[in-house]
């Protein structure tokens, strides 16, 4: 054992201790405060902003948990800014973020026209989908801009920049014209798949994204006891046939901070559809190649028809096991050449589409999250991936979820709509990919595992821009996670027949219980990743939980990785705190720690650090009135509702037109 190792040694319980309760509730009010030090100190040379995000619930639920048990990814997105910006203090300001389809949330909730949540999703079959831009962020700096934009993200719906001074949305990137809907239905709000994570080139300046689509056969085709759905439940068939027509279809999408979206249409050799059978929850950039990947974040339609019989949950708990197929044990890649990006089509412009052909590489083992080296020398992209194995993080714990352990009762309040368990130990990969070959594979790869550390690596941080240009470093040699453990309340019966035939299990199933049961905390540490080996770490007490790392360079950093601090969100059995890491000494443990009575968040997602925030000062902008304009237009209102929602458009439509 290392002396690192040693020093950071905890004692594991022989019996795990609970979930704490600090991550299991969320307020949506408002704050603006001072944090206070409940232990340690704060240096010195701290500089800039933190951003974190999470989602609070939605405006029926007041906040988390869900009453009924829905899962906590779904809900408004709270921005939470932490400013180190003054000598000795550090003060949190929080906003909700709110496009325009939240104040219509807002006016609806409690009718039939509401708003309802599905799975880890939002939407009313009348006015269409929620975007909660509640899961990361993307800070960008065009050729024209003073200082660096931040834009807040989801999955499901546009990128929205907000000011930074005042946390509130300015406008949506790119407008409805120029994004296609997943359902081709005449909704006010209609539902877009995207990417939580787009990227920026910051040395030419572009930003690039995607927008996709997956057809009523590719979402079937994942239910694997389709036979005996029918038979069992003839409602669901008649639910989910009202979205035929639904096509497979992704554009790769390039802006440049002022203009119109240009995109193409990515289409394989033969010239058929890329087919996204998951999600495409990220994307890289490196010099010459746009990667992306169809990641294990999944949705699919066991997640949509979520609390579909609230007064039978034995009936529920059955149609969810017919329904649900585990994510896709390979992750698949799509390379595209940035030299293929010659003229896009504008659809803002009515241009034809122009079609750009990818290149497929299979990689063994799913993930959520990859980063890749902006450098690749002669054509090799070198890709670094947490790999999440035989873990679905888009499932949740639900309210008539059994325990894996005998006699298989319901797993207690107050649980449900947390996530559930990996079923397996996770690995770490850096693979190298020649983009020139039209080989499926990877030319160089190397896989590790630690069964002390890597149990849900799920969220990273790292140094992303050179404090002295802004510039992205041109390879990542160290890369900071934070892990989620294995817990004995979120262990079901569910994750256990789910992965039941997992193709790359390393620790059998018998022995992942074993080791829940016991417990292993979850950690902080440090990956090398040119000798892939973890070469500083924290593991923190039984019965914590950490989310949320964000690196931020030291005052006078001249480019080091390590030369800096990385915060993160703990989850005390008391309260939720902000942990300070020295980062090149993680080991040591937490150097400040800082709390607010106020300040109460759930599980918090991604982060961002800029080094100075001011009033939104671009002048690109999407008005409300050009947007929409089309969309009320082609709006066919159910004629029992057609009064409620003319009064509603009087309410919160026009006016929001008029301040424009």
């Amino acid at each position: 054992m290392s002396e690192i190792t040693q020093s950071n040694a905890k004692a594991v319980t022989n019996d795990c201790p609970p979930v704490p309760q600090s991550i299991m509730t969320a307020s949506r009010d408002e704050i603006d405060v001072e944090l206070k030090i409940c232990e340690g100190h704060l240096p010195d040379d701290l500089q800039g902003h933190i951003f974190f995000i999470g989602p609070v619930g939605t405006v029926e639920s007041g906040g988390l948990p869900f009453k009924d048990g829905d899962s906590f990814l779904n809900g408004d997105g709270m921005v939470y800014r932490l400013d180190f910006d003054q000598k000795g203090k550090v003060t949190v300001k929080t906003k909700i973020a709110k496009p325009l389809d939240y104040y219509f949330d807002e006016a609806t909730k409690g009718t039939k026209l509401g708003f309802r949540n599905h799975g880890i999703l939002r939407f009313s079959l009348i006015l269409g989908a929620r975007n909660e831009l509640n899961t990361a962020f993307l800070p960008v700096k065009f050729s024209q801009d003073e200082s660096e934009r931040l834009l807040v993200t989801y999955d499901e719906g546009r990128p929205y920049q907000i000011n930074t001074h005042t946390l509130e949305v300015t406008t949506p990137v790119g407008s409805n014209k120029e994004w296609r809907p997943e359902i081709n239905l005449p909704y006010l709000f209609p539902p877009i798949f995207s990417t939580a994570h787009p990227a920026f080139d910051t040395y030419t300046h572009e930003m690039f994204a995607v927008n996709y689509g997956r057809s009523l056969e590719n979402f079937i085709d994942t239910i694997p006891f389709l036979e005996e759905v029918d038979k069992l439940f003839p409602e669901v068939r008649k639910f989910w046939e009202q979205f035929k027509g639904l096509e497979d279809f992704v554009y790769l999408i390039r802006w440049d901070g002022v203009n119109h979206l240009e995109r193409w249409t990515l289409v394989n050799p033969d010239g058929s559809p890329v087919s996204i059978k998951q999600t495409i929850h990220q994307i890289g950039v490196t010099e010459d190649y746009v990667v992306l990947m169809d990641t294990s974040f999944s949705t699919g339609l066991a997640q949509i028809l979520n609390n579909p019989f609230p007064d039978n949950k034995e009936r529920e708990r059955i149609l969810r096991q017919l329904l649900e197929s585990p994510p896709s044990p390979d992750s698949i890649i799509y390379i595209v050449s940035r030299s293929d990006l010659a003229k896009g089509q504008r659809p803002a412009m009515n241009e034809p589409e122009v079609k750009v052909v990818v290149r497929k590489v299979v990689i063994p083992l799913e993930a959520s999250h990859f980063l890749v080296d902006y450098d690749n020398p002669d054509d090799k992209i070198t890709l670094h991936i947490s790999h999440i194995c035989a873990w679905d993080v888009a499932q949740w714990l639900r309210t008539y979820d059994l325990s894996a352990y005998p006699p298989h009762d319901p797993v207690s309040s107050p649980w449900p709509g947390m996530e559930l368990n990996l079923m397996d130990i996770s690995r770490l990969g850096r693979y190298v990919i020649d983009g020139k070959s039209h080989e499926e594979a990877p030319v160089e790869s190397k896989v590790i595992s630690d069964r002390r550390y890597t149990w849900g690596p799920s969220l990273y941080t790292y140094l992303d821009r050179l404090p002295s240009s802004g510039m992205t470093p041109g390879h990542l040699d160290n890369i900071y996670w934070s892990s989620f453990g294995l817990w004995k309340d979120l262990m079901t019966q569910f994750m256990c027949y789910l992965f039941r035939d997992y193709k790359y299990q390393q620790v059998p199933q018998s022995n992942m219980l074993s080791l829940a049961q016991q417990g292993i905390p979850p950690c902080l540490f440090r990956l090398q990743t040119c000798s892939m080996e973890i070469a500083d770490q924290y593991v923190f007490d039984p019965g914590y939980m950490v989310s949320s790392p964000q690196f931020m360079p030291r005052r006078g950093n001249q480019g080091s990785s390590t030369d800096g601090y990385i915060t993160c969100n703990v989850f005390t059995p008391e309260r939720n705190e902000i942990w300070i890491f020295k980062a090149d000494a993680l080991w040591q443990g937490a150097i400040c720690k800082l709390y607010h009575e106020s300040l109460n968040f759930a599980f918090t997602l991604h982060t961002a650090w800029l080094p100075k925030i001011a009033p939104r000062l671009a002048e690109y902008k999407i008005y409300l009135k050009e947007d929409y304009e089309e969309l009320v237009k082609n709006f066919q209102s159910p004629p029992e509702f057609e009064k409620e929602i003319q009064e509603l458009f009087a309410k919160e439509l026009y006016p929001r037109f008029e301040r424009e």
